[in-house]
């Protein structure tokens, strides 16, 4: 048997041979009723045969149309899912309904839309990991050298207001006053930089220090409901909550012109759900890199994130983690995670 005799058939020879077989079966069965019915054509042709054989051609034409359009339906639904498939939004597969090689197509699609996702997951782990580690290597050098620097100026301009004349310790003071507003500046832009409060404490005292910055720099009402009973998450999935929690609240800040926002983290029904609801003017833009950062971030822990922003009618940030062993066991896994890969990172950097 020759190489291309064993060759499987590609979709296009499928399609092809599919159309062949549904229009042959339409002629074969019109040639025979046609055979065996007692219709003549004489010649000339009589207008009451004229009327037959329309009548007959429109049944073949539109029985032809029938079977067609039922066979090649879930190519309309293939098309649709191409047109609306967003990387960043898993899980939107077209159902394998047993439609002979079509269903070969639509296996193969699925399996390209996997790899693809597989891949995009991959890359976007490797991006934030870097990403993390440049945030990281930045609070350090924020801390050590800027906020050291400083520190020392402060100290030297203590030293110079004590031993100054009247005239010009008031001034000197106005200085320090300054100096000592952008010591707390560097150490706050720091602290958002590096959350050391989640490696330290916890992922609950980190939503509780999240949430006190925020109210204090946007002076926005925050409503805080994180139960005390979380299951024990991964270090990857606290930190995709955290970074999420962080850019849901800014974007509040930036943005919303919000009076209140709640911040609501519970776990139910095997899943863990982090809320985050103001009640601003709405319309946020679901494009923006904010957003796609954090849907990126998502994707990471398997998890779904949902906005839902009607203008005028607030903001509603929904992340739901399924709880997994992979969320849940705090033993570090084979795989790169963003926590591991973040210390990796800075340490190379």
């Amino acid at each position: 048997m020759s190489e291309q005799s064993t060759r499987p058939s590609t979709p296009a020879q499928a399609l092809f041979r599919r159309l062949i077989v549904i229009n042959g079966l339409v002629f074969t069965t019109a040639t025979a009723v046609l055979a065996l019915s007692p219709a003549t054509v004489s010649a000339p042709i009589l207008p009451k045969e004229v009327l037959v054989l329309g009548v007959g051609l429109i049944v073949i034409l539109a029985a032809n149309a029938l079977l067609l359009r039922r066979s090649l339906a879930p190519l309309n639904e293939l098309t649709a899912l191409m047109r609306r498939v967003d990387l960043l939004q898993t899980g939107d597969r077209l159902t394998e309904s047993g439609n002979g090689d079509l269903t070969d197509l639509i296996a193969t699609f699925n399996a390209m839309l996997d790899r693809l996702e597989a891949e995009r997951g991959a890359s976007s782990a490797h991006a934030l990991a870097a990403q993390e580690g440049e945030r990281q290597r930045i609070a350090r050098e924020l801390h050590d050298e800027i906020g050291q620097s400083l520190t020392v100026v402060l100290l030297s301009l203590k030293r110079a207001v004590d031993q100054a004349p009247d005239h010009l310790r008031e001034p000197l003071q106005t200085v320090q006053e300054s100096v000592r507003t952008s010591l707390d500046e560097v150490r706050q832009v720091a602290r958002r930089l590096r959350p050391g409060v989640l490696e330290d404490l916890g992922l609950h005292a980190a939503l509780i220090a999240l949430g006190s910055d925020f109210s204090a720099s946007s002076g926005v009402r925050l409503t805080r409901r994180v139960a005390h009973d979380l299951p024990e998450l991964s270090s990857e999935v606290e930190l995709v909550l955290y970074r999420i929690a962080q850019e849901s609240l800014t974007n509040v800040a930036r943005h919303a012109g919000a009076d209140q926002v709640t911040l609501t983290l519970t776990a139910a029904g095997g899943e863990l759900m982090l809320r985050i609801a103001d009640d601003g003017r709405g319309g946020a833009v679901s494009t923006g890199a904010g957003i796609r950062g954090m849907r990126e971030r998502a994707l990471l822990i398997g998890a779904r994130l949902t906005i839902t922003s009607p203008p005028g009618g607030g903001t509603d940030v929904r992340l739901t983690v399924p709880l997994t062993r992979r969320t849940t066991d705090p033993a570090p896994s084979p795989g790169p995670s963003p926590d591991a890969s973040l210390r990796r990172t800075g340490a190379d950097l």
